[in-house]
């Protein structure tokens, strides 16, 4: 899982809202999301313990592997009053920061053992909804918040084709939704196993949809995420191509080594808004 949500040192070879209840039952989950649950279940801890020191700056919130700050991007605005769903939380750890912006942020996340480590970082100094669930079916009412977002966390692990219809069930018209990814290009020159992303295209820009590693991870090629985007009413506002300062201070190393992150963006940011 890199930042902010359960994803991506992956290179062994995948509330408040109101709940709604008129919903039916969800069917049986498929195999993909009960094999990323088990792996976050499994590695939560250790990824806590190695990625905490970056993790755990409640009064600096950043994005994703290189840690660049919000206040620099700027990505989510005034949250402040504003109802927000962090889709994918992980650790919890943009939930609590957001606490202390003014906002009312929910965290939702698969991983049950992810979500002890939020509740504990919050403790009740700063008390946050963490919920488990499934983020291509989330348990809330139609248009119950103002900002849905996430770094990686359910965006990478979750079919878009189903999160990105149920972020515009769950967002209100105007509202806003953010989420940080693996760039298509990191994917194009990732190699199998455990090799790092080299200056060569390896795979195939077409047909770009899943790939299983540890964990079973989602990507789309530019074009496909755009008619996505608009066929579910959203309108881009940017895509914020994420470069490390020269010399990054990470504890996510392997994620893409500095020199070609700083040549090519290996992660990016879509800012997209929903139409009324």
């Amino acid at each position: 899982m890199t930042p902010g949500g359960s994803t991506g040192e992956h290179r062994s070879a995948e509330h408040t809202g109101p709940v709604n209840a008129s919903r039916p039952s969800a069917p049986a989950q498929p195999a993909y999301i009960r094999r990323n649950r088990a792996n976050w279940n499994r590695e939560a801890d250790d990824y806590q313990r190695e990625h905490g020191p970056q993790l755990n700056r409640f009064d600096r919130p950043a994005w994703g592997t290189w840690g660049i700050p919000e206040s620099e991007l700027d990505v989510l605005g005034d949250v402040a009053g504003k109802r927000v769903l962090e889709l994918g939380c992980g650790g919890g750890q943009w939930s609590i920061a957001l606490v202390r912006l003014g906002a009312r942020p929910v965290g939702l996340d698969l991983s049950i053992r992810q979500l002890a480590h939020a509740r504990r970082l919050a403790g009740a100094s700063r008390p946050v909804p963490f919920v488990n669930a499934n983020a291509e079916r989330a348990p809330f009412a139609d248009e119950s918040f103002d900002i849905v977002f996430c770094d990686h966390g359910a965006m990478t692990f979750a079919d878009p084709y189903l999160t990105v219809p149920e972020v515009a069930r769950l967002l209100r018209p105007g509202g806003a939704f953010a989420f940080n990814i693996a760039s298509p290009l990191i994917w194009l020159c990732w190699g199998d196993g455990e090799q790092p992303p080299g200056p060569e295209l390896v795979r195939s820009y077409f047909g770009l949809r899943r790939a299983t590693w540890e964990t079973v991870e989602f990507q789309l090629a530019y074009g496909e995420w755009i008619r996505l985007f608009r066929s579910n009413r959203f309108e881009v506002l940017d895509l914020v191509e994420l470069r490390p300062p020269a010399r990054p201070r990470t504890t996510y190393p392997d994620f893409a080594p500095v020199a070609w992150a700083r040549r090519w963006p290996a992660e990016n940011i879509w800012k997209l808004r929903r139409l009324g």
